[in-house]
């Protein structure tokens, strides 16, 4: 399933993604307790996140704030 910016704030899981208005999608695998964040078409991480920690992601359009947690999901929010 997919959401889009709409769907703000909501918590995916690896398998889900969120596209914002502009384009770019945000997405996460599970590496233990660390999940790689991608943004984009990016083949590598953009970075690597663990529970309860954040990365903010710049847009034309504005911020928005991936937040690992400590389920096996990411919560994207606008920042």
């Amino acid at each position: 399933m997919n959401f889009t910016e709409a769907d703000l704030p909501v918590e995916i899981n690896h398998e889900q993604m969120v596209t914002l208005a502009d384009g770019t999608t945000i997405r996460f695998e599970t590496n233990g307790e660390a999940k790689d964040v991608y943004v984009g078409d990016a083949f590598n991480p953009n970075v690597q996140l663990f529970p309860d920690c954040d990365y903010v992601v710049e847009t034309p359009h504005g911020n928005f704030k991936v937040t690992a947690m400590f389920t096996d999901t990411c919560k994207v929010q606008k920042d």
